[in-house]
């Protein structure tokens, strides 16, 4: 027969704290990675890290083009800013005055409206036709001094090309 293990939990010391973890659970999970430190000696490093020591100690310095150059392109962009910022107030100031436009322009034909009802409301058409009769001698055409003329396509606008009889 086989036999079976108790559940013990073994330990194994952390490298990294004092305390004891342990290594397997009821035998079946997989040893903790415990990954190790390796010191080295900066001559033991090998010559690609050395360079790219420098390398990264170098960039930390800025050139004096680089630095010109930087200044140069917030310059441009503070002056596009400044720009930008004044064709907005710009805007924002032909808007009001549109608006403001808009407003007369309402208030105007609403004058001209009730203007219009009151001049339309005051003409009496009797008045004026026994003016029209009586005092400039106005009379009404006879059955010979009309004549009708019709649009065989049916447009209300006639065109005259001859005088007429």
């Amino acid at each position: 027969m086989s036999q079976t293990r108790p559940n013990r939990r073994r330990v194994q010391p952390n490298r990294y704290n004092t305390r004891r973890m342990p290594a397997y659970e009821n035998d079946n999970l997989a040893r903790l990675y415990v990954p190790e430190k390796v010191a080295r000696s900066p001559r033991s490093m090998p010559i690609h890290d050395a360079q790219a020591r420098k390398a990264r100690k170098q960039a930390r310095h800025m050139s004096l083009g680089s630095l010109l150059f930087l200044s140069m392109a917030m310059a441009a962009v503070a002056c596009i800013l400044t720009w930008y910022v004044g064709l907005q107030s710009e805007v924002q100031a032909q808007v009001k005055q549109v608006a403001a436009l808009e407003s007369r322009l309402n208030k105007l034909s609403q004058e001209n409206d009730e203007a219009y009802s009151r001049a339309g409301s005051g003409m009496d058409l009797e008045e004026i036709k026994r003016i029209a009769i009586q005092e400039y001698g106005m009379v009404y055409a006879s059955e010979g001094q009309v004549i009708t003329y019709s649009d065989g396509g049916g447009n209300d606008y006639v065109r005259q090309l001859a005088p007429i009889p």
